[in-house]
């Protein structure tokens, strides 16, 4: 009796692994913690619906290019939703990721997108409407570290752009313009989320500049500081790419699951959470729905701009690029 009772349980042990739940890990840049807080349990919810399985999806969230740094160390990233494009190349170059990831999804793997826009104090005390607002000596500008975040890079490479169409396209009086802003920062945190908090809750800065999403997100959650939404004038097209990182979605069998997770966020439900959240997004109706949330503003691309993301890569972002040159003693 003994025996079959030890048996028994020996048994059910052993059958336990098929009923354990589908898992899934999504490593995603800095500021995307409330998005996909809402995001995941309606995925899960549909999933369950289409498999009777359950899932977790468990997030890991930092700089954009820290991150990228992180998986190729060893972070066990079944997906990523990143905010920049070369943070996932850098991911395909390292051969976690199919070197054609941009044609595994629509819109080159960009399921929504957004632009660097600002968020000033109450009552906009400093009269900020646009980037030459930025480079006054008055005015304290927050954003993260170019070198660690996404976020800010897409800040730089927005303010490039103004400049350079402001100039005729003139190289120089351009790096002169980002030179300053750069001048203006009292500090450069590691990440989006850590320059929210040095901006809302230190209470540091004039002006926080982060893509366009996040500045409604900080609004509502700090409503009670009454901050004020500011579009410039021009800004730069933000994609948030994402991609299956096939080198360990196949080590934990998830590659099913992961793509049913990233097509999640084209499908209507997908898309009208992002827009929920401040996000641009692509699918007709639900860009209809939510037209009023977001302002007209002229949208420049980094095709059309800067010659694309490996010459962006080479020129400004390499050891001694562009970047560097701007940004040094800062």
């Amino acid at each position: 009796m003994k025996f079959r009772l030890v048996a028994t349980a020996l048994s059910l042990v052993l059958a336990l692994p098929a009923f354990a739940q589908d898992k899934l890990l999504n490593v995603s840049y800095d500021i995307s913690r409330e998005l996909f807080a809402e995001i995941n349990p309606a995925f899960a919810a549909k999933w369950k619906a289409e498999t009777g399985r359950d899932v977790t999806v468990d997030q890991s969230h930092g700089g954009s290019s820290s991150q990228a740094r992180a998986i190729l160390e060893g972070l066990p990233a079944d997906v990523v939703t990143f905010n920049q494009v070369t943070d996932i190349d850098v991911l395909a170059e390292g051969g976690m990721v199919d070197a054609n990831w941009r044609e595994a999804f629509a819109n080159e793997a960009s399921p929504f997108y957004s632009l660097p826009a600002f968020l000033v104090r109450a009552d906009n005390p400093k009269n900020i409407k646009d980037w030459d607002d930025l480079v006054r000596e008055d005015v304290k500008v927050v954003f993260p570290n170019p070198k660690t975040s996404g976020n800010a890079r897409y800040t730089y490479l927005a303010a490039y752009a103004y400049a350079l169409e402001k100039n005729a396209g003139d190289q120089a009086k351009a790096q002169e313009f980002v030179k300053a802003l750069f001048g203006n920062v009292p500090v450069f945190d590691q990440g989006g989320r850590a320059a929210t908090v040095t901006f809302a809750e230190k209470e540091i800065g004039d002006v926080l500049i982060t893509f366009e999403a996040e500045t409604g997100g900080i609004a509502a959650q700090y409503a009670d500081k009454n901050f004020v939404r500011v579009t410039p004038s021009l800004s730069l097209y933000a994609e948030f790419p994402v991609a299956i990182v096939t080198e360990n979605a196949k080590k934990n069998g998830t590659e099913a699951l992961s793509k049913a997770y990233l097509d999640f966020l084209y499908s209507p439900e997908g898309q009208r959470i992002l827009a929920g959240k401040f996000n641009r997004v692509h699918d007709e109706a639900v860009k209809a729905e939510f037209a009023a949330s977001f302002p007209e503003v002229k949208l420049v691309n980094v095709e059309e701009t800067f010659g694309g993301w490996a010459k962006i890569k080479e020129e400004h972002f390499a050891e001694g690029g562009i970047l560097d040159q701007v940004f040094v003693n800062q």
